[in-house]
């Protein structure tokens, strides 16, 4: 089955065609990628700025006859933090179902936790327990994880969504470009305070897999790759001394320099340093000493969502 998915962040427009088997083993056919950041102020304003809405429009067209294309005739999307968190939510969705015919799903935190977690274990060498996927986006941030249960073999997952994102905080906080050291102090600490209901079950037992921008563009910052490749991102692994490493060089660096080290960076560059502070805070908090990078995430697991219901 072909099955094209779109996900909808506050910073990035993903489009994934995949085909997926019998046994759920997906194979992915096409990517794409624009960074339009539907949810620029959305902090602040509390509403999508309705300017925007045609440019979605426009690549939400776009991707549906990229998926026409290679044959994918379900097409599913979803959008997160920015949209949940907008006034005028029905009137963007109302929009884009009228001018691209596309009917979009406003997930849930907790319910982007579980797509992401689904979507992100495929395809890496690890197991299904004692592994925390961490998803750090432009609105808010989802960390889940799964341990063995102690009756009849069951397995709980459990998942959260904080209001963290690199936009989000990046626009609430950082107001020099260098940030200034009392501007990440006081992000830092709404990290802290959004991290506390989280008890450490044994987090430093775990492996972490990252997701997202965020942990994908260190990962080739950290390679020294000069734009984004896929099979080297897939399974890297970098320890918390180099993720504390590039927050100290991030954080001292403009947007302009940090998007001069990696065309990776491209587009979210200014909003960089904050997502690294995020991962490095829980890292650091939950004594995490690597964290493995995922090119999957959200829009796989939209896939196994989509599939899972039509097979």
């Amino acid at each position: 089955m072909k099955i094209a998915a779109i996900d909808i962040g506050t910073n990035t427009c993903l489009l994934l065609v995949a085909e997926i088997d019998d046994a759920g083993n997906i194979e992915t056919l096409h990517e794409e990628q624009r960074l339009p950041r539907l949810g620029r102020a959305v902090d602040r304003e509390h509403r999508i700025d309705p300017g925007s809405f045609a440019n979605i429009s426009s690549i939400l067209i776009e991707y549906k006859a990229i998926a026409l294309q290679f044959g994918a005739l379900h097409i599913a999307a979803c959008t997160t933090s920015a949209v949940r968190d907008a006034s005028n939510q029905k009137e963007f969705l109302a929009e884009m179902e009228r001018s691209a015919g596309i009917a979009i799903d406003v997930l849930a935190g907790e319910e982007e936790a579980l797509l992401t977690y689904k979507g992100t274990l495929g395809g890496l060498p690890v197991g299904a327990y004692n592994v925390m996927v961490i998803d750090i986006g432009g609105g808010s941030t989802e960390l889940s994880y799964a341990i063995p249960g102690t009756h009849n073999g069951s397995t709980k997952l459990t998942r959260f969504s904080f209001q963290l994102g690199a936009v989000r905080l990046t626009e609430r906080f950082f107001r020099h470009s260098p940030p200034e050291s009392a501007e990440i102090e006081s992000a830092r600490s709404l990290i802290l305070e959004e991290l506390a209901p989280v008890r450490n079950p044994g987090f430093e037992q775990f492996t972490m897999v990252g997701v997202a921008g965020t942990v994908t563009t260190l990962a080739c910052l950290d390679q020294e790759l000069p734009c984004f490749d896929a099979a080297r991102v897939r399974a890297y692994v970098m320890p918390y001394s180099r993720v504390a490493r590039w927050l100290h060089r991030l954080s001292a660096l403009t947007a302009e320099q940090i998007e001069s080290l990696s065309s990776s960076a491209s587009g979210r560059a200014d909003v960089l340093t904050a997502g690294t502070l995020i991962l490095h805070e829980i890292m650091s908090l939950y004594r995490i000493s690597s964290v493995m990078a995922s090119d999957r995430g959200l829009r796989y697991g939209l896939v196994v969502r989509e599939w899972e219901r039509r097979k």
